[in-house]
């Protein structure tokens, strides 16, 4: 984890903590965090920094890396970013396959074989990431493993990876976050941190 990447994520706003109100999911799920990483976009020496650190982890993690491939939408420009630092070719995956043109549910050029590392914004559930690693190796490719900028730490995503032995790295974290955001009351800290602690006893159902 780094505490670089946590510091653009708040400076960016683009993960926001509240607990009055508290923010509501696509899922429905009532939450104290709302994170955002598109917002990086606008921020050119932010998101700099962040490709910068993506990159580390795939040099660190995944040196044998071929082919960056990201999740639609939100991973594309990062894994965008990352492929250009590594000058590595990129592919992107959608979440299912078109239903007119090609009905191609990866774009790009990829090669059965090809060693790729898949480039998520966040990872809450894993599900996005699962279906791209799932899409990825019935196409042939051998995914080394995904890296991500942010992860809500669940056992149930832990739980999917394992299950397809394709490790992942996320630069930072909700603890990391909680960390380095000074405005926060002691009160709405420990209100944020139960929630959280909450929401991995859930996802484990």
């Amino acid at each position: 984890m780094t505490t670089k990447a946590a510091h653009a994520l708040l400076e960016a706003q683009a993960v926001q903590l509240s607990t009055d109100p508290l923010f509501t999911w696509a899922s429905g799920i009532q939450s104290p965090i709302y994170c955002d990483n598109r917002l990086l976009m606008g921020y050119p020496k932010l998101r700099a920094e962040v490709a910068e650190e993506l990159t580390s982890l795939i040099q660190t993690h995944f040196s044998e890396c071929q082919v960056v491939a990201g999740t639609a939408t939100a991973g594309i420009p990062h894994a965008a970013w990352v492929s250009t630092n590594l000058q590595l070719p990129m592919v992107y995956v959608r979440s299912k396959a078109k239903e007119h043109g090609r009905g191609n549910q990866i774009e790009g050029k990829l090669d059965s074989g090809q060693k790729v590392v898949v480039v998520e914004d966040l990872i809450s559930t894993g599900g996005s990431s699962i279906t791209a690693v799932e899409a990825l190796k019935e196409a042939g490719a051998d995914v080394l493993g995904v890296i991500s900028i942010f992860s809500y730490e669940l056992p149930k995503a832990q739980a999917a990876f394992h299950s397809l032995g394709v490790p992942y790295y996320s630069l930072t974290n909700l603890n990391e976050l909680l960390t380095e955001e000074s405005t926060l009351s002691t009160e709405d800290r420990e209100f944020i941190q139960s929630w959280h602690a909450e929401l991995k006893r859930n996802s484990l159902k």
